[in-house]
């Protein structure tokens, strides 16, 4: 039985592919790349070009390939770019999720896992670890498009023969530790590729939005969970959809949160140059202090993070960075062309 990778010449999706390899699975890739990349694709993943909302592509996948599950990272996910253009974002991450799902139920096709976000949440108003059952009050197109998924699934899995896992996600960031992938998308806003990249000089400094919070050097908390770890959960989610376990709404973070200093910190320390840092005031609607309750991941999933320190994501990160910097320039994608010929 295969598995079917929405987004897997994608950051995320292409670190789920690996881990599906790696598990011994059989592994289908579809991506339009509009923001992923060919070179990024596993090698041993079948790789279709295509849209997760196209027809014709769907059934090619379902006809030449015995897919018993899909993983589902395809989709927008740019907060800022949700408030400006808010019908691309229900349009690209619910209208063709339900296509997809359309098209997979209608396949046979019974397990989904489903790359959610913890935008489904909204502002917190406390520091409190967020738990699967705190209010649901997205702010912004983003988290909205995303909530609605969630409710088509939950619909979904009532009416046919179809469960899901729905993993709501934290702060991701960091590579893989063996550095086969990571993330390679031009003008990343994830506050970590974004300190990698101004300390390697290739932006011209870091804004930090806020200093007045009340956390332990003013700046705001968040949960940064690596990659890896991640694509873990995802792995054990299918394989308990697989078990016949059920539906499942979980978190994914590891409990403690790291402010942008100790972001910045750990960059500056791991790297061991410095680079700017602008103060800025605080960003209408960004909390304190935002970090995952994810026991139910870690009981019911079985779900064991191997890789949560900060060091060992910033590391990764960093080594992604350099890695990107030093490749062959003929191998790399145009938009990295330029950046490796000026070092």
């Amino acid at each position: 039985m295969a598995i079917l990778v929405t987004g897997g010449a994608g950051y995320i999706g292409s670190h789920m592919a690996w881990t599906l390899l790696d598990a011994g699975e059989d592994v289908v890739v579809l991506d339009n790349l509009s923001t992923g990349f060919r070179w990024a694709v596993a090698p041993g993943a079948r790789f279709y070009l295509g849209d997760v909302a196209d027809p014709q592509a769907l059934k090619a996948i379902f006809i030449e390939n015995d897919i018993d599950a899909i993983i589902h990272f395809a989709g927008s996910a740019v907060v800022p770019a949700s408030v400006s253009d808010p019908l691309s974002y229900y349009d690209n991450n619910s209208g063709k999720t339900r296509a997809l799902m359309s098209a997979a139920i209608s396949a046979g096709v019974r397990h989904f896992v489903f790359s959610s976000t913890a935008a489904v949440y909204g502002p917190q108003k406390t520091s409190e670890p967020v738990t699967e059952t705190a209010p649901l009050n997205p702010e912004n197109p983003y988290g909205q498009s995303k909530l609605m998924t969630e409710f088509m699934l939950r619909d979904a899995a009532t009416a046919y023969d179809f469960n899901y896992v729905a993993l709501r996600y934290f702060n991701v960031a960091g590579a893989d530790p063996r550095g086969r992938a990571g993330q390679s998308t031009a003008g990343a806003t994830h506050l970590i590729k974004v300190a990698c990249e101004a300390a390697l000089g290739r932006r011209s400094g870091v804004h930090v939005y806020g200093i007045d919070y009340p956390t332990h050097d003013g700046t705001g908390v968040r949960d940064y969970i690596h990659v890896s770890d991640l694509t873990d959960a995802h792995l054990n989610a299918l394989q308990h959809l697989r078990k016949g376990r059920g539906s499942l709404v979980a978190n994914c973070g590891y409990g403690a949160g790291y402010s942008v200093l100790d972001v910045l910190n750990m960059v500056t320390r791991l790297h061991g140059h410095s680079f700017k840092v602008h103060m800025a005031p605080r960003r209408l609607g960004d909390a304190a202090s935002v970090v995952a309750d994810s026991t139910l991941a870690h009981r019911v999933l079985d779900w064991k993070p191997t890789h949560d320190s900060l060091e060992t994501i910033v590391r990764s990160a960093l080594d992604w960075e350099l890695f990107l910097m030093h490749r062959n320039v003929e191998d790399l994608p145009s938009m990295h062309r330029a950046l490796a010929a000026a070092f």
